[in-house]
């Protein structure tokens, strides 16, 4: 019943509407991420229809679990709150698909998946918040539930067109995992198209995030 819920929420809010956010792009746009963490490698390519949805592919292994997720992804932006010096985000980003596992008693299985989760970030020219979770279910295999935060905050005030950059401390939290806890300070660089993000867990694990729009 759950795995149908999270497919209901997760293909219901896709109505057409009209602002912009960064997991969605401007309309026509597209996307490309790579991301390298602790817990997961993931990769997703997603184009915008318009302003507020973004639909693509995911692709995620989690060496641990020894799980390969492929999904459909959906990003839907559910408020933006413009102010003059500021702005924060509200968004749902949800994914129906099919995993395999190689894990123990798992191993060589598949099963359907899906997964949803909200995110809502916060920040002015020098300050960033961020929260988001995750719940997962994969049938027959495994289901978690996972959430993280962000605090950054940014040394300079660069023009439009410069190199642009962030200090970060990113908190994970994931409640099965064998190291329930992760903390990344990482810095964030972006100019123009490109974005990447370099970091070093409290496990010694490096974290390498790219981001390109086009």
């Amino acid at each position: 019943m759950r795995l149908l819920f999270l497919a209901i929420v997760s293909f219901t809010l896709m109505a057409p509407t009209v602002a912009m956010s960064r997991p969605v792009s401007y309309p026509g746009g597209w996307t490309v991420m790579t991301m390298h963490e602790g817990l997961r490698n993931s990769a997703h390519v997603h184009y915008s229809p318009t302003a507020k949805t973004s639909l693509g592919y995911r692709f995620e292994y989690w060496p641990d679990k020894e799980l390969t997720v492929h999904a459909f992804q959906i990003n839907k932006l559910l408020k933006r709150w413009n102010k003059t010096e500021s702005q924060a985000n509200f968004y749902l980003k949800s994914g129906i698909g099919v995993s395999y596992s190689d894990f123990g008693q798992f191993d060589n299985k598949s099963g359907s998946s899906v997964f949803t989760g909200l995110a809502v970030d916060w920040e002015d020219r020098r300050r960033f918040i961020s929260y988001e979770n995750r719940l997962t279910e994969i049938d027959g295999i495994d289901d978690f539930f996972q959430q993280s935060t962000r605090i950054g905050w940014a040394p300079y005030q660069g023009d439009y067109g410069d190199l642009h950059t962030w200090l970060m401390l990113q908190i994970e939290h994931m409640s099965e995992a064998d190291q329930d806890y992760t903390v990344t300070p990482l810095i964030r660089l972006f100019k123009d198209v490109h974005l990447i993000e370099l970091g070093l867990n409290n496990h010694n694990k490096f974290l390498f995030n790219y981001v390109f729009r086009y």
